[in-house]
Protein backbone atom coordinates (compact mmCIF):
# COMPACT_ATOMS: atom_id res chain seq x y z
CA UNK A 1 0.00 0.00 0.00
CA UNK A 2 1.65 3.19 -1.12
CA UNK A 3 1.02 6.76 -0.06
CA UNK A 4 1.80 10.06 -1.69
CA UNK A 5 4.90 11.55 -0.06
CA UNK A 6 3.03 14.52 1.36
CA UNK A 7 1.15 12.16 3.70
CA UNK A 8 4.21 10.41 5.17
CA UNK A 9 4.78 12.85 8.07
CA UNK A 10 1.12 12.65 9.11
CA UNK A 11 1.20 8.85 8.99
CA UNK A 12 4.42 8.66 11.02
CA UNK A 13 3.03 11.07 13.64
CA UNK A 14 -0.18 9.05 13.96
CA UNK A 15 -2.30 11.97 12.75
CA UNK A 16 -3.38 9.98 9.65
CA UNK A 17 -4.76 6.51 10.39
CA UNK A 18 -7.13 5.92 7.49
CA UNK A 19 -7.11 5.93 3.74
CA UNK A 20 -9.77 5.89 1.03
CA UNK A 21 -8.92 3.63 -1.90
CA UNK A 22 -10.78 3.01 -5.14
CA UNK A 23 -9.90 -0.46 -6.36
CA UNK A 24 -11.52 -3.29 -8.32
CA UNK A 25 -11.07 -5.46 -5.19
CA UNK A 26 -9.23 -5.08 -1.87
CA UNK A 27 -5.46 -4.99 -2.29
CA UNK A 28 -4.57 -5.25 1.38
CA UNK A 29 -5.30 -7.79 4.09
CA UNK A 30 -6.29 -6.99 7.66
CA UNK A 31 -3.37 -7.75 9.97
CA UNK A 32 -0.73 -7.57 7.25
CA UNK A 33 2.06 -5.02 7.33
CA UNK A 34 3.13 -2.92 4.36
CA UNK A 35 6.42 -1.07 4.02
CA UNK A 36 6.76 2.67 3.84
CA UNK A 37 10.05 4.39 3.10
CA UNK A 38 10.54 4.32 6.88
CA UNK A 39 8.71 1.80 9.04
CA UNK A 40 5.51 0.02 8.14
CA UNK A 41 1.77 0.36 8.39
CA UNK A 42 -0.40 -2.45 9.70
CA UNK A 43 -3.94 -2.71 8.35
CA UNK A 44 -6.52 -2.73 11.17
CA UNK A 45 -9.67 -2.91 9.03
CA UNK A 46 -10.97 -2.54 5.51
CA UNK A 47 -14.60 -1.92 4.66
CA UNK A 48 -16.49 -1.09 1.48
CA UNK A 49 -18.14 2.33 1.51
CA UNK A 50 -20.17 4.34 -0.97
CA UNK A 51 -19.31 7.60 -2.68
CA UNK A 52 -21.72 9.57 -0.41
CA UNK A 53 -19.68 8.32 2.59
CA UNK A 54 -16.65 10.31 1.41
CA UNK A 55 -17.26 13.49 3.38
CA UNK A 56 -14.98 16.52 3.61
CA UNK A 57 -14.24 15.45 7.21
CA UNK A 58 -13.21 11.95 6.10
CA UNK A 59 -11.05 13.41 3.32
CA UNK A 60 -9.28 15.71 5.81
CA UNK A 61 -8.82 12.84 8.29
CA UNK A 62 -7.03 10.92 5.53
CA UNK A 63 -4.65 13.85 4.98
CA UNK A 64 -6.26 15.68 2.08
CA UNK A 65 -7.64 19.20 1.73
CA UNK A 66 -11.06 17.92 0.73
CA UNK A 67 -12.97 15.38 -1.34
CA UNK A 68 -11.68 16.52 -4.76
CA UNK A 69 -8.08 16.53 -3.53
CA UNK A 70 -8.54 12.98 -2.21
CA UNK A 71 -10.21 11.70 -5.38
CA UNK A 72 -7.28 12.87 -7.51
CA UNK A 73 -5.05 10.24 -5.89
CA UNK A 74 -7.47 7.62 -4.47
CA UNK A 75 -8.27 5.83 -7.72
CA UNK A 76 -5.82 3.08 -8.62
CA UNK A 77 -6.41 1.46 -12.00
CA UNK A 78 -9.85 0.65 -13.41
CA UNK A 79 -11.54 0.04 -10.06
CA UNK A 80 -14.81 1.59 -9.00
CA UNK A 81 -15.21 0.01 -5.56
CA UNK A 82 -14.47 2.35 -2.67
CA UNK A 83 -12.76 1.07 0.49
CA UNK A 84 -12.06 2.69 3.82
CA UNK A 85 -8.77 1.29 5.14
CA UNK A 86 -7.84 1.91 8.78
CA UNK A 87 -4.24 1.34 9.83
CA UNK A 88 -1.58 2.26 12.33
CA UNK A 89 2.07 3.14 11.85
CA UNK A 90 4.88 0.95 13.16
CA UNK A 91 8.24 2.75 13.38
CA UNK A 92 11.37 1.03 12.10
CA UNK A 93 13.06 -1.30 14.59
CA UNK A 94 16.08 0.13 16.31
CA UNK A 95 19.15 -2.03 15.97
CA UNK A 96 21.02 -2.63 19.19
CA UNK A 97 24.56 -1.18 19.16
CA UNK A 98 27.16 -3.72 18.06
CA UNK A 99 24.52 -6.07 16.64
CA UNK A 100 24.98 -6.85 12.96
CA UNK A 101 22.25 -7.86 10.57
CA UNK A 102 22.70 -10.24 7.67
CA UNK A 103 21.03 -9.99 4.30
Amino acid sequence: MTFTKRLHDGIRSGEITLSIRIWTRPRVIVGNRYRMEEGEIEVDSIEPIGFPDITPQLARASGFLGVLDLLKVAKHGKGDNIYLVRFHYIPPSRRKPGKKTTH
